[in-house]
C-alpha cells in the first residue's frame, strides 16, 4: 500500500494516475484491511486532490462487487442516486419505480443511510418512515420484488466492504471515490440504468464508465441534488448511453408539457413517504405528480419499452390514474411487511 501511496499521493501536479491492475490491489489491500486506516483515509484524501480516473474508479466497482450480494432481474433498470441523501427536493425515485413496474420494466433501487458530505434524507430514511425496516431482511425484499417488480437493495446489508468502510467515511466528513462507485454496484446486473451525478466533473465519466460495465442502454443525469431524477421546472442536461458510446440529450419538460414551479419545502422522511403515497394514489399536488410522470416516461425511455418519451408520459399517467402503480406498491409494502414481522 505505501508503494501505492507514493504514486497517488505526491501533491495535485506530482501525483500519477493508477493502472487498472494497480488500483485493483489497492483496492482489495483496504477492504481486506491489509491497508491500515490510516492509509486507506491517506489514499482517499490523495484520490480526492488527484482526481480519480474511469480506471481507478472501476476497480474500486469490481473489487467491492466481490463482496456483494446479487439478485438478477432481467430487463430491469438500476436506478442509482446519492447515498449522501437529499435535503431540499421530493424523492421522484421512489413512486416512479412502481409507476415504472407496473409499466412492465423492473426497478431496482439502493441507498444506505445518511452519508457525509450532504447528510440528507436517503430512500432508507423514507422506508423507515412507510414502517418498512430497510436495513437487513434481504430476503423480504427479494420477495416483495417477484410480486412488484422492484428491489430495494440497502447497500450496507448487501455489501460488507461498504459497511466496513462507513466509519472511516464518517470521520472523514468529505466526499470519496466511494461516493460515485458504489452508485454502479449493479446488485440486480439490470442491462439498463438511470445515473445521477452532482459535478460535471464526473458527468462524461460516469458514461464511460456504463458502458465499459455492459450496460446496454443508460442515461446519466445532472439532476436534483445530483440525483438521477430530472426536474420539472428547467431543462436538464443528460448523456444517454447506447451501443458502446453516448451523446449529450437535453430533456425539456416544457416541450413536454410538464413545466411546473416546484414549491420549496422542508422536508423530512415522513413527507417523503406522505407525498409519495399522495402519487401513487392520484391524488398529489401537479408538481410532484408532473415529477413522477416525466422520470417514470423517462425510465420507461430507456428501457426500450417505449418509443419516445411521450409515449412513456402516457403510459405513466394510465398506471397512476387506474390505480396499477398504487396496486404494485401495496403489494410491494405488504410482502415486506409480513416477512419482518415473520422475522423480527
Amino acid at each position: 500500500m505505501r508503494e501505492l501511496l507514493k504514486e497517488v499521493a505526491r501533491g495535485k501536479k506530482g501525483a500519477k494516475n493508477l493502472s487498472y491492475e494497480q488500483s485493483l490491489q489497492g483496492a482489495k489491500m483496504i477492504l481486506s484491511g491489509e491497508a491500515t486506516p490510516a492509509q486507506t483515509a491517506a489514499f482517499f484524501v490523495a484520490e480526492r486532490i488527484k482526481m480519480e480516473t474511469a480506471d481507478e474508479l472501476l476497480a474500486f466497482v469490481e473489487a467491492l462487487r466481490e463482496h456483494s450480494l446479487k439478485h438478477a432481474v432481467p430487463q430491469s433498470i438500476d436506478c442509482a442516486g446519492p447515498y449522501d441523501g437529499r435535503k431540499k427536493s421530493f424523492f421522484a425515485n421512489f413512486p416512479a419505480a412502481f409507476v415504472t413496474a407496473a409499466c412492465g420494466v423492473p426497478v431496482t433501487l439502493h441507498s444506505g443511510d445518511p452519508l457525509p458530505p450532504k447528510w440528507g434524507i436517503t430512500l432508507s430514511d423514507i422506508l423507515n418512515a412507510l414502517s418498512i425496516q430497510a436495513r437487513g431482511h434481504e430476503q423480504a425484499f427479494v420477495e416483495a420484488s417477484h410480486e412488484s417488480g422492484v428491489l430495494y437493495v440497502h447497500a450496507e446489508t448487501w455489501n460488507d466492504g461498504l459497511a466496513r468502510l462507513r466509519p472511516l467515511r464518517e470521520e472523514l466528513g468529505f466526499r470519496t471515490m466511494l461516493n460515485t462507485v458504489e452508485k454502479l454496484l449493479r446488485y440486480s446486473d439490470a442491462p439498463y440504468m438511470a445515473a445521477g451525478v452532482f459535478h460535471g466533473t464526473v458527468f462524461e465519466k460516469m458514461a464511460e464508465m456504463m458502458t465499459r460495465l455492459g450496460v446496454a442502454r443508460g442515461i446519466v443525469v445532472q439532476g436534483m441534488e445530483g440525483s438521477e431524477d430530472v426536474p420539472v421546472h428547467q431543462r436538464t442536461r443528460t448523456l444517454l448511453v447506447s451501443k458502446g458510446s453516448h451523446e449529450l440529450f437535453i430533456i425539456d419538460p416544457e416541450a413536454l408539457g410538464l413545466q411546473t414551479e416546484t414549491p420549496e419545502l422542508e422536508w423530512s422522511p415522513r413527507s417523503q413517504a406522505a407525498i409519495a403515497l399522495d402519487v401513487l394514489k392520484n391524488e398529489a399536488p401537479l408538481p410532484f405528480f408532473n415529477l413522477v410522470l416525466l422520470n417514470s416516461a423517462i425510465r420507461l425511455w430507456v428501457a426500450e419499452k417505449v418509443p419516445s418519451i411521450e409515449a412513456g408520459i402516457k403510459a405513466a399517467k394510465a398506471s397512476l390514474t387506474e390505480g396499477h402503480a398504487l396496486e404494485k406498491f401495496e403489494a410491494w409494502r405488504s410482502i415486506v411487511q409480513q416477512h419482518q414481522t415473520l422475522t423480527s
